[in-house]
């Protein structure tokens, strides 16, 4: 009987920090992407805002319109600036998961390079034991004449 992989138990549970790992990749990722959608949002309402008010400001605006057209693109501005902070953050997170999912994929592959060496071995002591059975068999066929 062949005889097991004694680290089996840290490849399976290796297998199971980089499923766990990836599953969390994918979250980070969802989430930048997320992030980035609402930066796209908020830099396009403000192109649309900047666009109406250069036309309200072309068709005369009240020193009180004028001062809340600004205020509103300032607000629009800080707001963009703290999605831009939002976007970096959750990049780094996103690189970050990447790199944990890629550490964890290294250390599985090399338990599966051991674990491939170990079936090899065995197909190999097997394949021998084989051998020498089929070749002792003539020798026993001419002793028994």
């Amino acid at each position: 009987m062949a005889e097991p992989f004694r680290l089996q138990t840290i490849l399976d549970l290796s297998q199971n920090r980089m499923d766990e790992a990836a599953r969390a990749f994918a979250a980070l990722l969802a989430s930048e992407q997320d992030q980035a959608r609402k930066l796209t949002l908020l830099e396009d309402y403000r192109t649309e805002y900047q666009g109406q008010f250069m036309a309200a400001a072309r068709d005369g605006l009240t020193p009180g319109q004028w001062t809340n057209y600004r205020a509103f693109l300032a607000r629009i501005d800080d707001a963009i600036r703290q999605q831009e902070y939002q976007v970096a953050q959750s990049r780094d997170r996103a690189q970050a998961g990447q790199r944990e999912w890629l550490d964890t994929r290294t250390r599985v592959k090399a338990f599966e390079t051991l674990s491939d060496r170990h079936q090899a071995n065995i197909v190999r002591r097997e394949a021998r034991a084989e051998q020498r059975v089929a070749d002792d068999r003539p020798c026993r066929q001419m002793n028994d004449d």
